[in-house]
């Protein structure tokens, strides 16, 4: 199948397949627009079942950029990238370089960062073959993981929730279920804890499900088990696709909003979500909060207060997509892609209009 069959092609403007012998490199870029700028998003590596799956992926989180960026007014536009392997591999640091290379024959027209399977140190491996990333941790430079400003975003977008569902300006006595307690998860937990909130967590990594029980008091159940809690909010923060056929009777809580990209496994689970009165808050708004900060780093500038700003600030964003979806009657996730469309197509049209006027 060729990338114009797949159904989660979305006139992609540019779709590279990368590979390298000697290092075993195989990856994919997905660049879904560059209406509003360079297309910006990090690189995954997961060890996909095939190739497929792998080119599903990115073409899914690369169009999730376009509306990211979008929506959070930044001057970029969409991509993302996979590479096909196992992130432990003794022959990471060659295929990163190997990568990075592939990246830099681009010449900026995308600039990739961390994901799933790739760290900041990894970012700072592939920036030996290429100037075109970013998220990278800087501390002489105070520039610290961008996984803490992610959290900040799912921490404000979870109050936004409570605000418009529940009315309370605070999280005290609000029971959140967090799935995936990574970096980011994790630092949402500390978050919730101290404006007392009640957690339950789960995660494939009963270490740091035992910090999370250790640390802010949460209570721990199996990964199947998340679903099904007495909850107020749903929060995942692991991988995407888990509001499903599957998972959807399985909600007790009455908000959706976590870290996680691609949430919804089908566009419309959206409406499904909507039926059963639950609201949900669209993951490429909640998430932007890494994306307001390392962002900092494509346009040479290092300003943390500004970021900090900008990403408080989905707090207003979210509320604005809930008035507006129920105004219409149609799904937040329906009405936040209608949103960052408009920003897109509005640009589109100056452009031509200056293209003509020269």
């Amino acid at each position: 199948m060729t990338p114009f069959e797949n159904k989660h092609f979305d006139n992609h403007e540019q779709v590279i397949f990368c590979s390298d012998g000697a290092s075993g490199l195989r990856g994919i870029i997905a660049i879904h627009s560059t209406r509003l700028g360079p297309a910006a998003g990090g690189c995954r590596m997961f060890p996909y079942e095939s190739t497929e799956a792998a080119l599903t992926d990115a073409l899914r989180l690369s169009r999730g950029m376009s509306y990211k960026n979008a929506l959070a007014g930044l001057p970029l536009g969409g991509g993302k990238s996979v590479i096909i392997g196992n992130p432990r591999s003794a022959d990471k640091p060659e295929i990163l370089r190997a990568f990075g290379r592939h990246i830099n024959s681009l010449q900026g027209r995308y600039w990739s960062a961390i994901d799933v399977g790739i760290s900041a140190a990894d970012v700072a491996i592939m920036n030996e073959e290429t100037r075109y990333v970013f998220s990278l941790v800087d501390p002489a430079k105070g520039r610290q993981d961008t996984a803490l400003s992610t959290a900040l975003g799912g921490f404000v977008s979870i109050k936004a929730c409570v605000k418009h569902r529940l009315g309370k300006d605070d999280l005290s006595g609000i029971k959140v279920a967090v799935q995936g307690v990574g970096k980011t998860g994790m630092d949402i937990c500390r978050q919730l804890a101290e404006e007392g909130a009640i957690l339950v967590v789960s995660d494939i990594n009963e270490n740091a499900v035992m910090e999370a029980v250790k640390n802010y008091g949460a209570t721990a159940v199996s990964p199947d088990k998340i679903y099904e809690q007495q909850v107020d909010v749903f929060a995942p923060c692991a991988m995407g696709a888990i509001i499903n056929d599957e998972t959807l009777p399985k909600l007790k809580a009455g908000i959706v909003c976590g870290l996680a990209n691609n949430q919804l496994a089908e566009n419309r689970h959206g409406h499904d979500l909507m039926q059963r009165n639950i609201l949900y808050a669209p993951d490429y708004v909640v998430n932007a909060g890494g994306m307001l900060y390392s962002s900092d780093d494509i346009f040479g500038i290092n300003d943390p207060a500004q970021s900090e700003q900008r990403t408080r600030n989905i707090y207003n964003t979210l509320l604005e997509i809930f008035a507006k979806a129920e105004e219409a009657n149609l799904p937040t996730s329906e009405i936040a892609d209608k949103m960052a469309l408009s920003i897109i197509e509005t640009k589109q049209t100056e452009d031509r209009l200056l293209e003509s006027i020269d």
